[in-house]
């Protein structure tokens, strides 16, 4: 399955410790992420991650654009909910994509770890047979 993975940058320290726990699920699959997101998550869990460009270079855009093409399987987005920073990922466009493509996404630690933990009980295998019948 592909996973996408975007932090704001308050949150980018919590998605290192989340791919830390979760390296041994990550590990099977593949993994995408805005740039700087991509590069802390292979620094901390030598996993190798599909990097876009930094969220603020357009990387939320290219992000956005994967799960448009419905090639994305699952998404993790952490954000701050207190600050709205036009350098930030867009958190609306992206869980609308998200919405609109029935793409699992979790925006916070706790539907995350459910996310997780479901993909790796085979819960999310709905998703191969969605994508052969588009």
């Amino acid at each position: 399955m592909n996973i996408g993975i975007i932090a704001h940058n308050s949150k980018k320290s919590l998605i290192e410790d989340f791919c830390i726990a979760y390296k041994g699920i990550l590990a099977r699959h593949e993994i995408y992420a805005t740039g700087t997101t991509g590069r802390r998550i292979e620094e901390v869990t030598n996993l190798h991650v599909h990097k876009f460009l930094a969220g603020s270079l357009g990387g939320d855009k290219q992000f956005t654009e994967m799960i448009e093409r419905n090639d994305m399987d699952m998404v993790i987005f952490f954000y701050n909910s207190a600050i709205t920073e036009p350098r930030e990922p867009d958190v609306a466009k992206i869980v609308r994509a998200c919405d609109q493509y029935n793409i699992p996404v979790a925006t916070n630690i706790a539907t995350a770890e459910m996310l997780i933990l479901g993909l790796d009980r085979g819960d999310l295998d709905w998703r191969i047979q969605y994508k052969e019948d588009m």
